[in-house]
């Protein structure tokens, strides 16, 4: 090869890696949140001046909140702004649509707490699909049957003795990576609230991503009682928004919740190494955040979504418990995951 042709592919390589400049949209938008909140409160605070009869001591306060909540609403829309019109044509990879097929049997991995319940339905539903060469279940602890009753419906069933949501599912990522006869690990739950045939959905997007995110956000795809109130279901898409504001141009997130994704095995052998498990109910925002500092491809696939079998025990529980979670998950996403653990 000569030394123009190698100087061309070094010029094409640097084109395709941005040069890294800091995420003004996600700032923007969290300064913007913040001028809201201050123009907000200085108008709620007229029911405590006038019912409460502490107009004298609580005007100035709301006067001040709403005149100066104009200059963190201007600072976050200044940022935003300059970041799509003028850093986005930077942040945005110059590279052609990737289109890199893979094998279509994937091996499966369900993470499961106390799931005696609903285990077995799903080891069926996912062992019964055509493209799923096996399924691994990784009990974390759990108190009932789970690890007995995955077993007995011919699922590869372990348990996980080091406790929490984020070393439940990287335990499940580390065992279906080993094997080497699949191209594609499928990670998903065992509470029956995901369906083995979105599987075909999700290698449809494959070949042009390292992870294929299943979305829930899709209305009609969703059943109308689920355990994603619409206090979670708006929760997740600002969250969401708040990470693709992070990486401008570089996806489309609209689900941070979803433990229903693909991950080709190449790319998971890769990034694993920079997932920290210890991160407990906000790891699958963490593995979204991570694999798009790891520069890898990241696609979102609408998938089907249904009430779960059992008590739920995650971040679902309750809408307190939610507002929580991603309370948490806005800090690791700005803070990079320092502060967390």
């Amino acid at each position: 090869m000569g030394k123009q042709a190698v100087d061309e592919m070094d010029t094409k390589s640097a084109k395709a890696v941005p040069r890294e400049h800091p995420p003004l949209l996600m700032y923007g938008a969290l300064i913007f949140c913040v001028a809201v909140a201050m123009y907000a409160t200085g108008v709620l605070l007229v029911f405590p001046r006038y019912l409460l009869g502490l107009d004298y001591y609580l005007k100035p306060v709301a006067e001040w909140l709403v005149w100066y909540s104009g200059i963190p609403l201007l600072i976050g829309l200044s940022l935003g702004v300059f970041d799509i019109l003028v850093l986005l044509q930077h942040k945005k990879p110059d590279t052609p649509v990737r289109y890199d097929p893979v094998d279509h049997q994937v091996t499966v991995a369900l993470t499961a707490y106390n799931d005696e319940a609903s285990i077995g339905e799903a080891v069926d539903d996912f062992r019964a699909h055509p493209l799923v060469k096996r399924v691994i279940v990784i009990s974390n602890n759990s108190k009932d049957r789970t690890l007995e009753v995955a077993l007995e419906h011919g699922a590869i069933a372990l348990n996980e003795d080091a406790p929490g949501y984020g070393r439940c599912v990287f335990r499940c990522l580390s065992e279906a990576a080993q094997y080497d006869d699949t191209d594609c690990v499928v990670l998903c739950e065992g509470d029956s609230t995901f369906r083995a045939y979105d599987i075909e959905k999700l290698l449809a997007y494959a070949p042009h991503a390292d992870i294929v995110n299943g979305t829930r956000t899709v209305e009609p795809l969703r059943q109308f009682v689920t355990q994603l109130s619409s206090f979670m279901y708006y929760g997740n898409v600002f969250v969401g928004k708040l990470l693709e504001a992070k990486y401008l141009g570089r996806g489309t997130i609209t689900d941070v919740g979803t433990t229903y994704k693909l991950c080709r095995r190449d790319a998971l052998l890769k990034f694993l190494p920079a997932l920290n498990p210890a991160i407990n109910l906000e790891f699958n925002a963490h593995l979204l955040d991570t694999a798009l500092r790891e520069r890898l491809v990241l696609v979102e696939c609408p998938i089907t979504f249904h009430p779960r079998v059992g008590e739920s025990k995650g971040g679902n529980v309750n809408n307190f418990r939610a507002l929580r979670v991603g309370l948490k998950m806005m800090i690791g996403i700005v803070t990079n995951w320092k502060f967390l653990v």
